[in-house]
């Protein structure tokens, strides 16, 4: 039988990290030693007393059955609790709260729940490569929205054509921000909520990083913001605050519209997250300060080290202050893959090439610094000695 796709999967790109990892297993079968900065997965365990917690959740009965769509109750409240305790927000965990399995599921189901064929999703570029796929699976128009360096890898809103406004439902965008590392103000947001209001668009605003920060910095939720509640929403995952990206755990919240348009979504598609995970979870976040700062001291000294090694390279990059990336331009006359792809040839490193996050990412590479402290000190070392 010659099994037919569907237009949806036929016509996209290979995944960028599946295509990645498909290299760098040849090279790896060859023998070479590859040293993978790709993709943004934590190598520091999730901590014990989380672990604790999910045994416990694991061995009580009641949370071996089908679980609430919507997310137990009682990890809705820890989330508004977090909220409010963090970010000084107030979060109706009945009706301004979903339990996602991670962000990236509730990311890629949110379009079906706001987007018809012939409307237009937009969400920033070079970004998350979900933003765009999931516009597409939802029978909408994906239009990318530039994040240029010479306005800090913040989009212009005013720079989106009016008939293009006119259609889009929707914005994904992301701040602290993958790739870039960029960061948005106070200021940045309120344009954004005026920007949602005035054009009937919904924010999505994805919040992942927001708790991995450098030097004093601390980013604010774009919820902070007076009126984003009536035009948006927040993606927050524990993935990246704990070192849990495998428990599949994380939340919306905001509009109570948009919010129950998602829950709708999930009560027809999954069945919700192991609730045993929910409790481990409640765990993380009414203890989230214990052990962070630790964490993120051994990221920032992994960020100095690579960001020197740059420096003695001499290639240019953007200072993160928060994220475990580090954004970079590849040298000039290079593309974003013919830099990757020497670099994984004859240097056996994995970087990831800017254009992979999209267009606008092009003459960029990205590097994430969730691996040992040693093997990024080698990685700079084979860095410094390639030649371009």
């Amino acid at each position: 039988m010659d099994v037919k796709w569907a237009s949806r999967i036929a016509e996209l790109p290979p995944y960028l990290f599946a295509e990645i990892d498909a290299k760098k297993n040849e090279l790896i079968k060859k023998g070479v030693d590859v040293i993978d900065l790709g993709v943004g997965d934590p190598d520091l365990p999730t901590p014990d007393f989380i672990i604790e917690a999910l045994k416990v959740g694991a061995e009580d009965p009641e949370n071996h059955r089908y679980p609430s769509y919507q997310g137990m109750r009682s990890f809705r409240v820890a989330v508004a609790e977090w909220y409010k305790e963090r970010f000084n927000v107030d979060i109706d965990p009945d009706t301004e709260v979903v339990a996602l399995i991670g962000s990236k599921e509730g990311i890629a189901h949110a379009p079906l729940a706001f987007i018809d064929p012939g409307d237009v999703g937009l969400y920033t570029d070079p970004g998350y490569p979900v933003y765009p796929t999931s516009i597409s699976f939802a029978g909408g128009t994906p239009y990318a929205v530039p994040l240029y360096k010479e306005n800090d890898f913040l989009p212009d809103l005013n720079a989106i054509p009016e008939d293009i406004r006119k259609k889009a439902q929707l914005l994904f965008l992301n701040y602290p921000n993958n790739p870039t590392t960029a960061v948005a103000d106070e200021g940045f947001f309120k344009d954004l909520v005026d920007f949602g209001a005035k054009n009937n668009i919904l924010i999505c605003h994805d919040a992942a990083y927001t708790e991995i920060a450098y030097d004093g910095y601390n980013p604010p939720s774009f919820l902070q913001t007076e009126g984003a509640k009536d035009v948006g929403i927040e993606f927050h995952s524990l993935s990246k605050t704990f070192n849990m990206t495998g428990w599949r755990i994380a939340f919306a919240v905001g509009n109570k519209k948009a919010i129950a348009g998602i829950g709708k979504i999930k009560t027809n598609i999954d069945s919700g997250a192991f609730q045993a995970i929910q409790y481990a979870g409640i765990v993380a976040l009414q203890n989230y300060k214990k052990g962070l700062q630790d964490r993120i001291k051994i990221f920032q000294e992994r960020r100095d080290i690579f960001c020197k090694g740059l420096d003695e390279a001499g290639l240019n990059y953007y200072p993160p202050k928060a994220t475990f990336y580090v954004w970079f331009d590849v040298p000039q006359g290079v593309t974003s893959k013919e830099f990757s792809s020497k670099l994984l040839s004859e240097s056996g490193i994995v970087v990831t090439p800017g254009n992979g996050f999209g267009e606008y990412g092009e003459g960029y590479a990205r590097v994430s610094t969730t691996f040992s402290t040693e093997r990024i000190i080698q990685a700079v070392q084979r860095l410094k000695e390639t030649k371009f």
